[in-house]
């Protein structure tokens, strides 16, 4: 397995996405949706470090992070440690593939990203979706680190 770091540390990088997409926070949060998403888009790509978390972790870690929501459809978790912001978990349901959405939801976490913080980054792996690291590089984050 190989693991990409990519980063992002100027807003002015960000590479806007073709597509738009309706995009909401989830407020208050709500463990149930974190854990939905995680749960399946998490199941195609082996996802399994939070399998076995209960209700109150799933409700503990939404209120650690911003969850942003397409509805129905995928979800962008921010968590800003100081000055920097991981995109925890991103993704959308296959259903929602190939529609720009990736594209769209991934422009809006860096921007907020860069509203919390002065640093955004996020890893993927080769068991990510075939298309998450182009989606990474096509809005402008940059490969820091590559392990494996």
């Amino acid at each position: 397995m190989t693991t990409t770091y990519l980063e992002l540390t100027d807003p002015a990088g960000i590479r806007p996405a073709r597509g738009t997409a309706p995009i909401e926070r989830v407020d208050p949060p709500d463990g149930r949706v974190n854990r939905f998403f995680y749960e399946t888009i998490g199941a195609d790509w082996r996802w399994t470090d939070h399998a076995d978390e209960t209700d109150a972790w799933w409700q503990a870690h939404a209120e650690e992070v911003e969850t942003w929501v397409i509805p129905g459809a995928g979800y962008a978790e921010l968590h800003a440690v100081g000055e920097e912001v991981e995109i925890a978990y991103f993704g959308l349901l296959p259903a929602h593939h190939g529609k720009g959405w990736g594209g769209a939801l991934l422009e809006h976490a860096l921007r907020r990203g860069f509203e919390l913080g002065s640093r955004v980054w996020v890893h993927t792996c080769s068991l990510d979706g075939p298309h998450a690291l182009a989606n990474y590089e096509a809005r402008g984050l940059a490969v820091y680190r590559v392990e494996g």
